[in-house]
């Protein structure tokens, strides 16, 4: 094992250099460039260098958009002994924004697992080892590879940047807020007042029809190919013909980046596929703001993927399914995407407290409508990609 890497929730990464400086202060140089650091060791033997680096979600927005779905699909496909650590492993991941990556010349020893685990310690967060094994904050295992429990007594941790977002405030934000958890409490669903408001319309960068439009039909497209890929179809056969079909509805240039990487990649991941397939619940938003669904309904149900397909391939052209479309008011779109916010923090909340999401809600229809809505409305400009999921 070369590597040892420390994943955390923090508002920022200012006091980490400090930190790495406390713990390799004796007996070792550092030679710091940017975010990385060398270690190496002054011993007269058994001489070593080490290297670290340190990103976060504001310095590397793509590390973490790529691989923190991918940390959260391997820990939810592992058969954990205990569901209730299951939920609290995924929520920990949920709200992960700093990773502390040390690489090692040879093989670690237990020397260095000490010093790296007294970094975990003072840093906070978890230890994610190569083969799988998660450690808390103290260097306790959490969960093996395999799904047994570790002897950890674990509690997911997350700075208040993840966890309030960014707060802002208006008179407009507060009457969508008052009415959102006059709704929640009608349907007894958990709530608290200190979710901070969403940004007033004015605010808001909100999509145009065309770009909704456009972008409804290549995500469409683009989950039909993961649905042939998480179910072992043809996948050369199945990519010549979506891709073809991209072209004939002219949006090859509204798939998202890491869409597009899936679709031309020799041998798509598995794992990838089923996220991307898990997208129609984010479609489905799409296609109720451009009036084809008459209300989104209580995210208790997946969507009607039979309806969903229809609804663009009975049209030949995009230009046909464009004419057909009507665009939701934005004061609509930016409702349902309070509603939806709020529910998400229900849900969040449940998984920490331990009993079932509330009202029988399902918390990846949320998330996927979160995306969604929140792409929708141009929540803090993020890209489709990289909506951040913080309650």
């Amino acid at each position: 094992m070369n590597y040892f890497t420390i994943f955390a929730s923090k508002n920022n990464i200012d006091d980490i250099e400090v930190k790495i400086s406390d713990v390799f202060a004796k007996g070792f140089a550092i030679d710091k460039n940017d975010n990385e650091y060398v270690i190496k060791s002054k011993a007269l033997f058994k001489k070593y260098n080490l290297i670290i680096r340190v990103m976060s979600e504001d310095t590397n927005p793509d590390y973490f958009a790529n691989n923190i779905p991918g940390m959260m699909g391997y820990y939810d496909n592992i058969p954990f002994e205990d569901d209730n650590l299951k939920e609290l492993v995924l929520t920990q991941i949920s709200v992960l924004n700093t990773v502390i990556a040390i690489e090692a010349e040879k093989e670690i020893n237990e020397e260095q697992i000490q010093l790296f685990t007294r970094l975990l310690s003072s840093i906070g967060g978890i230890g994610f080892l190569p083969e799988g094994t998660l450690l808390d904050d103290e260097g306790i295992v959490i969960v093996y590879p395999d799904g047994q429990s570790g002897p950890s007594d674990f509690r997911p941790q997350a700075c208040t940047r993840k966890v309030r977002g960014q707060e802002v405030s208006s008179e407009e934000g507060e009457q969508r807020k008052n009415k959102t958890i006059a709704y929640l409490k009608e349907k007894a669903i958990p709530y608290t007042a200190s979710l901070p408001q969403l940004p007033t319309i004015e605010v808001c960068q909100f999509k145009t029809k065309e770009d909704i439009a456009r972008r409804a039909v290549a995500l469409l497209i683009v989950i039909q190919f993961a649905c042939d890929v998480a179910q072992g179809g043809n996948v050369e056969e199945s990519r010549d013909f979506f891709i073809n079909m991209l072209r004939t509805y002219k949006v090859e240039d509204y798939l998202t980046s890491n869409e597009r990487d899936f679709l031309h990649t020799s041998e798509p991941n598995g794992q990838e596929a089923i996220n991307i397939s898990w997208q129609y619940e984010a479609y489905w938003t799409l296609i109720w703001a451009l009036g084809f669904v008459e209300k989104l309904d209580f995210p208790d149900e997946v969507c009607d993927c039979e309806y969903a397909i229809q609804v663009v391939s009975n049209c030949e052209t995009f230009e046909q399914f464009y004419l057909q479309t009507t665009l939701r008011s934005q004061e609509e779109i930016l409702d349902e995407a309070d509603k939806i916010y709020r529910y998400h923090w229900a849900c969040v909340d449940s998984r920490i407290q331990e009993p079932p999401a509330p009202a029988g809600m399902n918390e990846s229809i949320i998330m996927e409508r979160r995306r969604g809505l929140f792409w929708m409305i141009g929540h803090r400009n993020e890209e489709w990609d990289t909506i951040s999921m913080d309650t």
